[in-house]
């Protein structure tokens, strides 16, 4: 079983690994014309995990901007189980899968109160201010492995 401590708001670490919690609210724009949410917006929440997680570690992918470092999307999947509808809580849980120098996957869990509404994983590849494939600097890489 897994302990949770509070670290702060919407962040929590765990025992077994590295994830963060971030908690937001449906708003209305983000559903369909049958009320829930539409499926576009998964993505959008993974993105906000994912910053919530950089940050969580101490540095934000604003920073790792500011040094050249960017983490290229090359592929998201996105598996829906359960719908979510306007004005819910929603749990976005991120992680990382698989690190590398020049791949990092993350995987993402999305619930209500404990129900999968959907879960995925986005790859993405390290480039450089100009796009171009590149290593991920050493502290960088030791920082997401969690050493």
């Amino acid at each position: 079983m897994h302990r949770q401590a509070p670290l702060r708001r919407g962040f929590f670490v765990y025992a077994l690994g590295m994830d963060s919690l971030t908690e937001l609210r449906v708003r209305y724009a983000e559903t369909d014309a049958m009320g829930i949410v539409h499926h576009a917006t998964y993505p959008v929440w993974m993105e906000l995990g994912r910053s919530d997680f950089l940050r969580k570690l101490g540095q934000s992918y604003a920073d790792w901007e500011a040094r050249g470092v960017r983490l290229v999307v090359n592929e998201i999947r996105v598996r829906f189980r359960a719908p979510a509808r306007y004005d819910e809580l929603v749990q976005v849980r991120t992680s990382i899968q698989e690190t590398g120098r020049r791949r990092i996957i993350f995987g993402y869990r999305i619930e209500r109160d404990g129900i999968l509404l959907a879960e995925g994983e986005s790859i993405h590849l390290v480039a450089g201010s100009d796009n171009r494939a590149r290593v991920l600097p050493d502290d960088l890489l030791a920082l997401i492995q969690g050493r």
